[in-house]
């Protein structure tokens, strides 16, 4: 099995709380680069008010367009590999579905991932990929999904310390 360490060399997210936040705060707690395309000014739900998304993470290039949609689909369009993590119950999350729509629609390798039960599985997808893989996660922002950045956090650890 490749060591995920040297396959995934960038994680990309778009900025906004939950499921990205999460991956884009352990790319830098991991020293792991940090890409990713971002609305217009910066928006996220919790930073309304520009810039302090993009203080807060330099990374993230701004999109023309403030529809969060626009910057779901350059992130999809300019990624190698997607993670897409989902809880266990589904809930309504519109920016996961055009994500999921949009990686299907490249042909994109994907995977979903419910939290840290699917480390094992999820290490393996990776470890398939080639090295030198830009890996963009994903999936429902805070107020859809509480408990998404802590599952996130908990699932990229389980995959990245094993």
């Amino acid at each position: 099995m490749a060591n995920i360490k040297t396959t995934i060399t960038k994680i990309r997210a778009g900025g906004q709380s939950g499921v990205d936040r999460a991956a884009m705060d352990f790319a830098k707690a991991r020293d792991i680069p940090l890409c990713g395309w971002c609305p217009k000014n910066g928006w996220a739900e919790d930073y309304p008010e520009p810039p302090r998304l993009l203080d807060d993470y330099p990374e993230l290039e701004p999109t023309p367009s403030g529809d969060p949609a626009q910057r779901t689909k350059w992130n999809m369009r300019d990624t190698d590999a997607i993670l897409t993590v989902m809880p266990e119950k589904p809930v309504a999350s519109p920016g996961t579905e055009v994500g999921v729509d949009e990686g299907k629609r490249l042909a994109k390798p994907m995977f979903t991932a419910t939290g840290p039960a699917d480390a094992e599985k999820l290490k393996k997808w990776l470890s398939a990929l080639p090295v030198g893989t830009e890996l963009c996660v994903g999936g429902p922002r805070n107020s859809e999904w509480p408990e998404a950045y802590a599952v996130t956090t908990a699932l990229l650890d389980a995959v990245f310390d094993a």
